[in-house]
């Protein structure tokens, strides 16, 4: 698995999405000179500052390959077991520790089930919030690995869930 980036690459960063590699700078952090990647997030701007000696902790990745991206849409395709039985704060904070991993994986099984709870009831605000998120990170990712744009991924949800 790729650590180093260049200018000009996109990676994934966790919970926040995918980015552009602006540049490295390096910078004196408590007495030690340390270099870090400056990315800039895609979705809305935002630049983040990442200690290249971090990279792996912090899950900074590649965007997934067309191996990766045939199991997303495997697992957006599967049925979930129903999560009615489970409260829904608690379901809450399991989609969110699977955000926060930067799985793609993972943030397709939230997605999924939170389209299919869709389905059944009405989604909390802080549910809905969720799948805005979980869908928007998985449209960013998939259309830059598939090469395609983004109305295009869209078409494809739609297609999987709108039944």
């Amino acid at each position: 698995m790729q650590t180093t980036f260049k200018v000009g690459d996109k990676a994934v960063y966790p919970g926040q999405g995918v980015g552009e590699v602006l540049g490295i700078e390096h910078k004196e952090v408590a007495g030690q000179r340390q270099s870090f990647y400056v990315l800039r997030i895609l979705e809305n701007g935002m630049k983040i500052m990442i200690p290249i000696n971090k990279v792996g902790s912090v899950g900074l990745r590649e965007i997934i390959d067309d191996v990766a991206v045939k199991k997303v849409y495997t697992i957006l395709r599967e049925k979930a077991p129903s999560v009615d039985a489970t409260t829904w704060n608690r379901r809450y904070r399991e989609y969110m520790e699977k955000i926060k991993t930067g799985s793609v994986f993972e943030i397709a099984e939230v997605l999924r089930d939170l389209y299919l709870l869709k389905g059944d009831k009405d989604l909390s605000f802080g549910e809905r919030k969720m799948l805005d998120t979980a869908r928007s990170l998985l449209i960013k990712e998939l259309s830059l690995a598939k090469n395609c744009d983004e109305e295009q991924i869209e078409s494809d949800f739609r297609s999987i869930f709108d039944r």
